[in-house]
């Protein structure tokens, strides 16, 4: 067999193995939150989620969340479907991604039960646009090999840092409001396993 090709057939076989080495941590996503609170006519505030992410931590700390957009939750469905086509073109862009890299030897150290806070950068993409964050964060070791991070205080993510806010003027125009904020105030709560 040439050599190229054996070549070809190690890379195919190792490369998933090693993904599957440096991805220590899993999130649950059944035990993990992501609202956010959109503010409209000056001053009605309600609280919607995202139901559908998943995320890993890898060996090194290098952190990343997956967003599924089309799984808007206002409990209105024909709010989450506007939602989806008119503001976050769910057709076009899917998922938000938000990448972290974290000293996961920190949270590791924790004895079960005990928490400790941290300020962690992270970018986040969506929409072919990235930006840069940070959040006060309350991490917990969990009884069940598990971490879960929660936020101190909300991320506030502008409309117009990912070119939504034709999409916000259009939630407008057809519910009939006179106003939705731009600035939407954005919480977690995560929890991650240890793969075995």
């Amino acid at each position: 067999m040439p050599r190229f090709l054996l070549r070809t057939i190690a890379i195919a076989v190792l490369l998933p193995l090693a993904f599957t080495a440096q991805a220590q941590w899993q999130l649950d996503n059944e035990l993990s939150t992501l609202s956010f609170v959109t503010i409209k006519a000056d001053h009605v505030g309600e609280v919607h989620t995202f139901d559908r992410l998943s995320g890993s931590i890898a060996n090194e700390g290098a952190a990343a969340i997956t967003i599924e957009l089309a799984s808007i939750n206002t409990l209105i469905p024909i709010r989450d479907e506007r939602m989806q086509n008119m503001l976050f073109e769910t057709n076009l862009f899917p998922r938000a991604e938000l990448t972290a890299q974290l000293d996961i030897s920190e949270f590791e150290a924790l004895e079960v039960g005990r928490s400790a806070t941290a300020t962690i950068g992270f970018d986040l993409s969506m929409r072919g646009q990235s930006n840069s964050y940070q959040a006060e964060v309350v991490v917990t070791r969990l009884a069940d090999n598990g971490i879960q991070a929660s936020t101190l205080k909300p991320v506030i993510v502008i409309a117009n840092s990912y070119d939504l806010v034709a999409g916000v003027e259009a939630l407008r125009e057809v519910a009939g409001l006179p106003s939705i904020s731009n600035a939407v105030p954005v919480s977690f709560t995560v929890v991650f396993h240890r793969a075995d």
